[in-house]
């Protein structure tokens, strides 16, 4: 790309030049032919022609020719070839302000959102392909940040609704049990339980709300230091154990414990934490959960897999944009607010690493590759 702007700055300076020698030439011309060559006696006579013509005699004429041309000849020449340098000066700068407006028209039109295409002189190609380049990546990032918005609308709008069933079954259970003090313990037990898996249920919401907030106005900081990831990744996994168990599900760790990486451990707990949550979400009933660690090249490689249903290629290239959830999701009290893998793939990405999701017969896996530490011998 500089090479074609220098390729065209060279070209400018050329027709420049080309200009500047041409007027050179008309001034060596009206020099040497008008004044000094062998048009000087012409000339002469041409001047004190018009002089006499105005009342004066030749000798007069012929007197005021001498004083204005011969004893003045030097700031005559010296005035002309000024005028000229002015003229070839304008003449050149006039491709570059042509050059200018024409690149103003094509900002122009990236300001307006114009949808035709930035078109420029052929001079200019590097420049056109460029500002047609901005264009595109400006309207790809503002129809991003539509879908995002609209995302995080659609999904306001479902917590909003979704927040009533809950509160509306634990005012009802609550009111039974204050109406009817002589229902039977067993009776009251049962009422009082689900009152409090509504309560939780409506936390949760709130809290979804809270981390809609908070992603949007945070900025992710690392603190990083030396780890092995089987120590975090055994953690992670020991603090899901009870929820394992309570889905009925089965999980399998197999890590190289001799992995070390440089991060933040706290950020990237919060990213496997992400993953699990996910795979525990859309997993089959007493399934297998399996998270995997090893040596690739300079990287380490983690796998996190579940057992589910196939995620469309469509979906699964949406899947860490924020606000973005599995249409059954939608209608499940697993379904989050589409923050964990967006977040998850920030901090990834901060750690100048990679997350990518892949799902075919029935299983779904999350790849993370993180830069590692190699340890000294």
């Amino acid at each position: 790309m500089r090479s074609k702007y220098r390729s065209l700055k060279i070209r400018i300076m050329i027709q420049t030049l080309g200009i500047s020698i041409i007027v050179g030439l008309i001034g060596y011309f009206i020099l040497d032919i008008f004044v000094d060559g062998v048009l000087q006696d012409p000339f002469a006579k041409t001047i004190v022609y018009i002089f006499q013509r105005i009342g004066m005699d030749e000798v007069e004429a012929i007197r005021l020719y001498r004083l204005i041309f011969w004893q003045n000849k030097s700031l005559i020449v010296g005035v002309g070839f000024f005028g000229l340098f002015l003229l070839s000066f304008y003449l050149g700068m006039s491709k570059f302000t042509t050059y200018l407006r024409q690149v103003e028209s094509g900002i122009q039109m990236i300001l307006n959102e114009s949808k035709d295409k930035i078109t420029l002189p052929q001079e200019l190609n590097p420049m056109e392909n460029k500002l047609n380049e901005i264009k595109g990546t400006l309207k790809e990032q503002r129809r991003i940040a539509e879908e995002s918005e609209q995302r995080k609308n659609d999904l306001i709008v479902y917590l909003a609704h979704d927040l009533k069933t809950p509160l509306t079954s634990i005012i009802a259970y609550l009111s039974l049990l204050d109406e009817n003090p002589e229902l039977p313990e067993e009776q009251r037990a049962k009422y009082t339980g689900i009152s409090l898996e509504k309560s939780k249920r409506l936390g949760k919401l709130i809290n979804e709300f809270f981390e809609i907030t908070r992603y949007n106005l945070q900025n992710i900081t690392l603190d990083k230091k030396e780890f092995y990831l089987y120590v975090l990744l055994e953690q992670v996994m020991d603090s899901f154990a009870p929820v394992f168990k309570s889905k009925g599900l089965r999980w399998n760790i197999e890590v190289d414990d001799k992995i070390l990486i440089c991060g933040d451990p706290d950020r990237l707990a919060r990213v496997f934490e992400n993953l699990l949550r996910n795979a525990v979400s859309y997993c089959y009933k007493d399934s297998l959960i399996e998270v995997y660690g090893v040596v690739e090249d300079s990287n380490a490689k983690i796998s996190v897999r579940n057992q589910g249903k196939t995620i469309p290629e469509h979906q699964l290239n949406n899947l860490f944009e924020k606000f973005y959830r599995l249409d059954e999701a939608r209608s499940s009290e697993t379904g989050g607010a589409g923050l964990g893998l967006a977040i998850a793939r920030q901090i990834i990405e901060l750690h100048g690493g990679t997350i990518q999701a892949a799902s075919q017969n029935e299983y779904t896996t999350f790849t993370v590759r993180l830069p590692r530490k190699k340890e000294e011998p």
